[in-house]
């Protein structure tokens, strides 16, 4: 005999939570009337600490979280065999004492193209407005944090690791530190490779055309999962290289050969972290943590990214943690809460 009981089942279905995920909906005007036609109403997740409520007498630092490409926020619930998810491991740092008390604030800037690289852009929108002056003053406004650079950080992995890289650069008025996860980084690296392969792709699949790309994704039901390089190429062109002329669209940076077209991916490289990081010194210097890691064995070369990019701070004098683990791009969850806990500890100081 079996009957109904209160409560999650616990580990290793849903492991009951000691602190508190706040799942709200927004409403952005930096995002209406996007040329993508992309939703303006957002899900946004907000965690506080067990004994954390809304009118805590002390303000606490925040860190905000940013996804990989094709990420979207239900996605940070996804489970691994024998692991917990990325709420659960959060939940648990906090609860086992091992991190000061913080808000923990979980963006989604999804777009039809699969991702925004968290950045302002004609063809994708303006992500960057989004998360740096919509979120943080929504959150602000709600939740008992210490509303200053000083007590703010940003960090993601891969796509959400480039925006945690570019971001408070490009904003060092609303972030003080950052963590990156194998973030894109040293683009002749983590890009250049892939571009053959997508020519040829591209040629052999659509018959050279984006026009017959799109058209058959939004055929096919369910899009082949080997698209998505495709879509994905599409995507960081339209963050890096937006098409003046046709909102939505993007400029690809190699022709139907495959060979590179100079000014376009010159734009990439305007954008690459590496080469972002001279110009931005004073930013950099100004982070009271800075953090990136990735994976040896990292199948897109964002080790030889990360690499790069602490090369760069080294050579400006700027203060950093560089780690290089045994490891790959995938699974890396786990590395979050030792990279959450690195920004609060410095942002409550």
């Amino acid at each position: 005999m079996i009957r109904e009981v209160e409560g999650p089942a616990g580990a290793p279905w849903e492991r009951p939570l000691h602190g508190t995920l706040d799942r709200l909906v927004v409403e952005s005007d930096a995002l209406a009337g996007n040329p993508l036609d992309d939703p303006s109403r957002r899900p946004l997740y907000v965690y506080r600490p067990p004994g954390v409520e809304l009118d805590h007498p002390k303000p606490l630092p925040s860190v905000y979280v940013i996804q990989g490409y094709t990420g979207q926020l239900d996605m940070w619930f996804t489970r691994q065999p024998f692991e917990p998810n990325m709420i659960e491991r959060l939940d648990a740092l906090f609860a086992g004492g091992g991190c000061p008390d913080a808000i923990v604030v979980f963006v989604d800037a999804w777009t039809s193209f699969g991702g925004s690289q968290f950045l302002n852009s004609t063809s994708t929108g303006r992500y960057l407005d989004y998360l740096c002056d919509e979120l943080v003053a929504f959150v602000d406004d709600r939740y008992p944090t210490a509303a200053s650079r000083d007590h703010r950080g940003l960090t993601g992995k891969s796509s959400g690791g480039y925006g945690a890289l570019a971001v408070p650069m490009l904003r060092p008025d609303v972030w003080g530190a950052l963590a990156s996860h194998a973030g894109d980084a040293l683009f002749e690296s983590c890009y250049l490779p892939e571009f053959p392969q997508r020519a040829r792709q591209l040629r052999e699949e659509f018959d050279g055309s984006w026009d017959t790309f799109f058209e058959t994704v939004a055929a096919t039901d369910p899009p082949k999962w080997e698209w998505v390089h495709l879509l994905e190429l599409y995507g960081y062109a339209a963050a890096y290289s937006p098409d003046p002329a046709n909102p939505g669209r993007a400029l690809i940076p190699f022709d139907a050969n495959g060979r590179l077209i100079d000014d376009v991916w010159a734009q990439w490289l305007e954008k690459d972290p590496v080469r972002m990081a001279p110009r931005h010194a004073d930013a950099l210097r100004s982070m009271k943590r800075i953090y990136v890691d990735a994976g040896r064995r990292d199948e897109y070369f964002l080790d030889l990214g990360a690499q790069a990019f602490a090369a760069e701070l080294a050579k400006l004098g700027v203060d950093y943690t560089c780690e290089l683990f045994d490891g790959t791009h995938a699974r890396l969850t786990y590395r979050y809460p030792g990279a959450i806990r690195e920004l609060v500890t410095a942002l409550v100081a």
